[in-house]
């Protein structure tokens, strides 16, 4: 499932006029689309928001449907800036995590809603969200809607050669039948669908996540900074484990480095703990979950250590703003890298995170700074925010145009 990380959301972020927006390729259709997702948090949610923005700014209604329980009062701010754009609304029901019978009252409330504001695109995003948007039935109401689907890693990152995995993935299979439309956010999940789920080829397009034009301005750094910064969900399949332990070698080199640790999650306690136990406690600072540029400038190097990623935000905005980076190399963080690849960590690898980060703090300003600068604009063409909102409404389109019925042609006399 979609993990929730404490990354920035996008409410003050300017969306570009109409006019300005790229070409759809929706050939002037206007599209009631309804995205549909569990937790309104992290990377996902992010990626939501900067949809829904996009698209009703280029005059397309816009509805969600998510979980009523996760978020807090920070979701509930991040929903009401958003409510201006979302002509069709917001539906907030229980969703569970895991799979639970609960799900069918889930999947009832979807349908309600997508047959009330006559939705012609449901748009699942997450393997819950997924689950909603593909199965809820329609009925004859349902022939001229497509549904579409985007996984931000979840079930297919979750224990690979697991009994619990090969299920997920027997379930990916079966609901690849009622996926009109594939986004994968990156390269890394579509090989890992193709590899794990397979099944018959269908419509598919890859969308990385965008950064908007303002995410490039620099930050700037406040004084007597961190050594490292931490933004994400407290939790051990973020590699925090390693970076406590990547850490405390450093400090055993004499090197009496402070981290802060900004986010919430499962792991809260255990991580605490750890670090006390490691002889950390007065180097690190723990935060709760806020908006990550501010963090950004507190710290002197961003340390993303995680197993398991799909396409972080987290990396594309600290990358945007010209942060200097250690980060592992998982999932779509070589995709965002590109060129500068080869400086990634094996995960789970303590010594070379350690020695990394070493590294790093012993260039020169000039050197660290010019990488920086390097990658954040290798990525203004590659990560756009307005050709990600394009490429998702030609998905759409593509869609679309596939499930219209063909018109009937009279065979010619023989």
């Amino acid at each position: 499932m979609a993990a929730p990380i404490a990354a920035s959301l996008t409410a003050n972020l300017a969306v570009p006029p109409v006019a300005d927006l790229p070409s759809l390729g929706t050939g002037g259709e206007r599209h009631r689309i309804l995205h549909v997702f569990r937790a309104p948090v992290g990377g996902l949610f992010r990626h939501v928001v900067d949809l829904t923005r996009l698209q009703a700014a280029a005059g397309h209604a816009v509805g969600l449907v998510c979980d009523a329980s996760t978020g807090g009062e920070r979701a509930e701010r991040a929903l009401a800036d958003l409510a201006p754009h979302l002509a069709l609304g917001v539906v907030r029901v229980p969703m569970r995590r895991n799979p639970h019978p609960r799900d069918l009252q889930a999947m009832k409330a979807v349908r309600e809603r997508a047959l009330a504001v006559g939705a012609n695109v449901l748009h699942g995003h997450g393997a819950k969200g997924g689950v909603f948007a593909r199965l809820s039935p329609l009925g004859a109401a349902g022939h001229g809607v497509i549904r579409a689907y985007t996984p931000h890693g979840g079930s297919y990152n979750y224990r690979p050669g697991t009994a619990l995995h090969r299920l997920y993935m027997a379930a990916e299979r079966l609901m690849a039948r009622s996926t009109d439309l594939f986004l994968f956010e990156s390269e890394y999940v579509a090989s890992r669908h193709n590899a794990y789920a397979g099944g018959p080829q269908r419509l598919a397009r890859i969308v990385h996540n965008g950064i908007a034009e303002a995410e490039f301005a620099p930050v700037g750094t406040v004084p007597d900074p961190f050594d490292l910064v931490y933004v994400g969900e407290l939790r051990e399949a973020k590699g925090l484990p390693v970076l406590l332990r990547a850490l405390a070698r450093l400090h055993s080199e004499g090197r009496n480095l402070r981290l802060l640790m900004v986010g919430s999650g499962p792991d809260t306690e255990s991580l605490t703990a750890m670090a006390g136990a490691l002889g950390l406690a007065q180097a690190i600072a723990f935060e709760p979950p806020q908006a990550i540029r501010p963090v950004l400038g507190r710290g002197r190097i961003m340390v993303v250590p995680s197993l398991a990623e799909s396409l972080p935000y987290v990396v594309l905005e600290a990358a945007a703003a010209a942060q200097p980076l250690v980060a592992t190399n998982v999932g779509g963080i070589p995709e965002i890298f590109g060129s500068l690849s080869r400086d990634l960590v094996p995960p789970g690898d303590c010594s070379a995170l350690s020695r990394a980060i070493a590294r790093i703090l012993d260039e020169t300003p000039e050197t660290r700074e010019g990488r920086a600068r390097a990658l954040s604009a290798s990525l203004r063409t590659r990560f756009s925010m307005d050709r990600m909102a394009a490429d998702v409404l030609c998905g759409y389109a593509a869609a679309l145009r596939a499930r219209a019925p063909r018109p009937f042609a009279i065979p010619a006399s023989a």
